[in-house]
């Protein structure tokens, strides 16, 4: 009995020095307790930015999750010491039809104010291992964009092939061809890549395509509608604005290591905005939070896949932002159901749907306060139907109660008819130097199909 607990003891010395040896030289080490990984062909700046601490609060921070074995080659830019407020990624790779990386690059900065650049910073992937094709467009943004690397707005880099798994022989899920298997497996650790080395960039990191442009001042309007909803008291982890793809989704860069980490575990499981769902869920945030109109639309033709060709577009992108001024909607035409007139005119994806107009029949517009109008533009129908045929876009001044009760303008003057069921001009500043207080659709001659008023929306100047 008591050789037989000397044997026992004996073993379990045995078995737990074997345990450490094991761990000491095993590539899943603790980062806080063991050190960083070592590579011979990384920089400093290589390594440095994923590895910064990210928030006091995040149990990341204690080193208490597993290391991407993963080295990064900065082809252009230099890097900041300054945590901006977002972190733009896109992944871009040779395309056999088409680049449309440039423009993508251009919309977002084009889009931003001074102030807003200023504040966020974009992270190009070249994940292309064409080391020809990475040589020249480096040497197309260095050009294009030399201001933007200068000041760290715009940061390019590369990840060997070395650091990738495997790409071929990968499970067959969904019955999907090898080749768009390894496409969309290699696509997901070229995420993974992308979002580790952006991690402590930012307070927030949102994710892009290669192929995409941008609404004006849409970090601006990011930036309200993260505010809005860090005043809730429900946690989120992804806000979406796109309902495309990986295109405008926006995280918190506390997050950030475990997305990574979760985009290269599966990675070979299924499609990328298919993993991200799941990634949602697990975080706890059940719904989808997608705000509209959309700040991004799909610019590309051709898919980087292939080179097949991709019509695919968002119906709720408004590439100028929604700015309408504070107003009373009036219109005496039959509405159906609840898609009153309002609707037309709020930010969103409602619209006024009408029976019938007649001839005289009107959508006024009453603004709370007389603004200087430069531009309107008015969106009618459905996928073709339902269009408004005969009517003229009028503005006014002089606000006055009508005999029915309603507010409407004394005085009006036409800007022009509608054409194809559309309306839109601008400069009317340069006609129309003062302020104006109503805009009005005057319905011109009767149609008997119902009509839809997708969106009334107006700028205006000081």
């Amino acid at each position: 009995m008591r050789c037989h607990f000397k044997r026992s003891v004996v073993l379990g010395v045995l078995i737990l020095l074997g345990g450490l040896y094991f761990i000491s030289h095993s590539d899943f080490l603790i980062p806080g307790l063991m050190g960083l990984n070592k590579s011979t062909s990384v920089t400093e700046w290589d390594w440095l930015p994923s590895q910064r601490l990210i928030s006091k609060d995040s149990w990341v921070d204690q080193g208490g999750y597993l290391p991407l074995n993963v080295s990064y080659q900065l082809l252009a830019g230099t890097p900041s010491t300054k945590e901006r407020f977002v972190a733009v990624g896109l992944a871009s790779v040779k395309r056999k039809k088409g680049s449309y990386l440039l423009p993508t690059l251009r919309s977002l900065f084009s889009q931003s104010s001074p102030e807003e650049r200023s504040s966020m910073v974009v992270v190009v992937m070249l994940a292309d291992f064409d080391a020809n094709w990475r040589g020249a467009t480096v040497g197309e943004i260095k050009a294009a964009f030399a201001s933007e690397l200068e000041q760290g707005q715009l940061l390019v880099i590369h990840v060997s092939q070395q650091y990738y798994p495997p790409l071929t022989g990968l499970k067959r899920n969904y019955n999907d061809a090898p080749d768009r298997v390894s496409f969309r497996s290699k696509q997901n650790v070229d995420y993974s890549f992308l979002i580790h080395y952006s991690t402590s960039l930012s307070l927030y990191y949102l994710q892009l395509e290669d192929d995409v442009s941008s609404a004006r001042s849409f970090l601006s309007t990011i930036k309200k509608h993260v505010e809005e909803q860090e005043a809730k008291s429900t946690a989120w982890a992804t806000l979406e604005f796109s309902a495309l793809g990986y295109i405008g989704k926006l995280y918190k860069s506390a997050h950030l290591p475990l997305l990574a980490r979760f985009l290269f575990l599966f990675y070979q499981e299924m499609p990328c905005d298919w993993l991200l769902t799941h990634f949602r869920e697990l975080m706890t945030q059940k719904e989808v939070i997608l705000f509209k109109p959309s700040l991004f639309q799909h610019m590309g033709t051709f898919s980087s896949f292939q080179g097949t060709y991709n019509k695919l577009k968002d119906k709720d992108f408004e590439e100028a932002t929604y700015s309408n001024p504070s107003a009373d909607i009036y219109s005496d035409m039959s509405v159906y159901k609840d898609h009153i007139p309002r609707l037309a005119w709020a930010a969103g994806d409602g619209f006024f749907w009408g029976r019938s107009p007649e001839r005289g029949n009107y959508l006024t517009v009453v603004f709370k306060d007389p603004v200087v109008v430069t531009g309107i533009s008015l969106e009618t129908g459905s996928e073709g139907k339902d269009l408004m045929n005969s009517a003229m876009v009028e503005i006014g001044r002089s606000v006055h109660t009508t005999e029915k009760g309603e507010k409407s303008c004394k005085e009006f003057q036409s800007l022009g008819t509608l054409q194809n069921g559309r309306f839109e001009t601008q400069e009317l500043d340069k006609k129309y130097g003062s302020a104006s207080s109503c805009v009005r659709i005057q319905v011109t001659a009767q149609q008997k199909d119902w009509v839809v008023i997708k969106k009334i929306r107006i700028t205006t100047k000081s």
